[in-house]
């Protein structure tokens, strides 16, 4: 199994799109979204990441397979 540079280079303009549609279609909640992440602490910020990191890659692997 070989990643293709060029299904790296899609994954990553998928992210980006998806990414820039909530403050796009919703500036102010995004902010407000923002503003409670920024007072999170460190331990609940890395369960997040470590969580967002597992569906990411729960849904990779299914796509995959």
């Amino acid at each position: 199994m070989s990643i293709q540079w060029v299904d790296l280079l899609a994954g990553l303009a998928i992210l980006l799109v998806v990414e820039g549609m909530f403050p796009f279609l919703n500036p102010a909640g995004a902010r407000r979204s923002f503003e409670q992440l920024a007072r999170l602490g460190e331990r609940e910020l890395r369960i997040a990441g470590l969580l967002s990191m597992g569906v990411g890659l729960g849904l990779l692997f299914f796509a995959r397979s």
